[in-house]
């Protein structure tokens, strides 16, 4: 197994809407592991384009109850990749989602609503 390493910063929650019982935020995703077939010499790390993840394992990490979700691609991939000379992977990506978020307004306007923003990872 590996261990993967997570941090996420919410950018901006965008909207919320009541009707869809839904919101919608930008994060920055960051993932860090450890992958010894990608050990070199050297005392620096490599940035690497992101159009080379496609190379490379990264964990299938996604957003539970999302409904709908985009990378950011302007003017390309939204996505960092830093590796280090022990095999240490740095994965940033920069997501917006929306994300389900079941919504009890039977007090409104005295509610008070709680929505999550899980992450979780597919384990085969």
């Amino acid at each position: 197994p590996v261990s993967v390493g997570m941090s996420m910063d919410i950018a901006s929650i965008d909207t919320i809407s009541e009707i869809n019982m839904d919101y919608t935020a930008t994060i920055f995703l960051r993932q860090r592991w450890t992958d010894e077939r990608l050990c070199f010499d050297g005392n620096k790390s490599l940035s690497l384009d992101g159009r080379l993840v496609e190379m490379l394992w990264v964990p299938d990490t996604f957003i539970v109850d999302s409904k709908k979700s985009f990378l950011h691609d302007v003017t390309v991939e939204n996505r960092l990749i830093r590796i280090y000379p022990n095999g240490t992977v740095l994965y940033a990506i920069r997501v917006t989602t929306t994300v389900a978020c079941s919504m009890d307004l039977t007090k409104y306007p005295m509610d008070k609503q709680t929505c999550t923003l899980q992450l979780e990872s597919c384990k085969t």
